[in-house]
């Protein structure tokens, strides 16, 4: 009698175990495309492609593009393939999102069936929820064109020498980052050829008695790439969110290649920040 009650406590157990298991995908969910050794097979992303998994080591793939992962049969794997039919599953990862796909290998005498390009749509999306994520890069691209529409007169903050002007037009806040919006001037007629442009959370007041500590803060998007300016110049900078005390300062410094001695700082306080538009 205990050990029925035992095998049913067991297998009662086994019940709730089973009803936890979350929303799983079978392999009967994913959906089939047909490829051939003859041809390569593209996926197309949306966004930004950041893993690749091809389950058959029959198949090799890379990334042409940073959002089109290109795959196609090993050339000594072709008979093995062609005999089973079975080529394995692709999962593609993006920003935001995770697909799968199950690969059937078929012969080249059926064309109407094999698959050359994908377009990696809704319909066969997952969304993913992953930490630090906030934004897309297409998302952030988007807010970037949509803000430099903005126009008008105000100034944050402005600083000039040797004819070169930086020029803090807004700061605005969206999700988890801080978009800053800036402008560069050339008033001389030397072309400036941008070195670096670096963002710092550094000391606000310094004694010459005491280490200069400052952090480093990379820009996790910017609109355009920017290596020179002849009179004006506007770019829109992404940084992700960060908080500093009142003693230290968002300090924005533009040098110029060398050897040139035309280098400019921009600070921002953190009430700036703290005052900044939302998005």
């Amino acid at each position: 009698m205990k050990k029925i009650l035992f095998l049913a406590q067991i297998f009662l157990s086994s019940l709730a175990l089973y009803a936890q298991v979350p929303h799983s995908v079978t392999v009967a969910d994913i959906p089939v495309i047909g490829i051939s050794g003859s041809v390569s097979l593209h996926f197309i992303s949306p966004e930004k492609i950041s893993y690749v998994d091809l389950s058959s080591s029959s198949l090799i793939g890379d990334l042409p593009e940073k959002n089109i992962l290109r795959i196609k049969a090993i050339p000594d794997s072709v008979a093995a393939l062609s005999s089973s039919g079975d080529a394995g599953l692709v999962t593609i990862v993006g920003e935001t999102f995770i697909a799968q796909y199950r690969l059937s290998f078929l012969s080249p005498a059926s064309p109407e069936l094999i698959s050359t390009q994908i377009d990696i749509v809704p319909t066969y999306m997952r969304s993913l929820d992953i930490s630090g994520i906030g934004l897309s890069q297409n998302e952030m691209k988007s807010n970037a064109l949509s803000l430099l529409k903005r126009r008008g007169d105000s100034r944050i903050k402005k600083e000039s020498a040797f004819g070169i002007s930086l020029v803090v037009n807004r700061v605005y806040t969206l999700s988890d980052c801080i978009l800053l919006d800036l402008s560069f001037q050339n008033s001389t007629n030397l072309i400036f050829d941008v070195d670096e442009l670096r963002f710092k959370i550094a000391d606000r007041k310094i004694n010459k008695s005491t280490n200069v500590q400052s952090i480093e803060l990379k820009p996790v998007f910017q609109l355009y790439p920017f290596e020179r300016f002849s009179k004006s110049y506007r770019n829109i900078y992404i940084l992700k969110k960060t908080t500093f005390p009142g003693d230290k300062e968002l300090s924005i410094e533009l040098s110029e290649k060398q050897i040139s001695g035309r280098n400019l700082r921009a600070s921002l306080r953190y009430s700036d920040i703290l005052n900044a538009d939302t998005f």
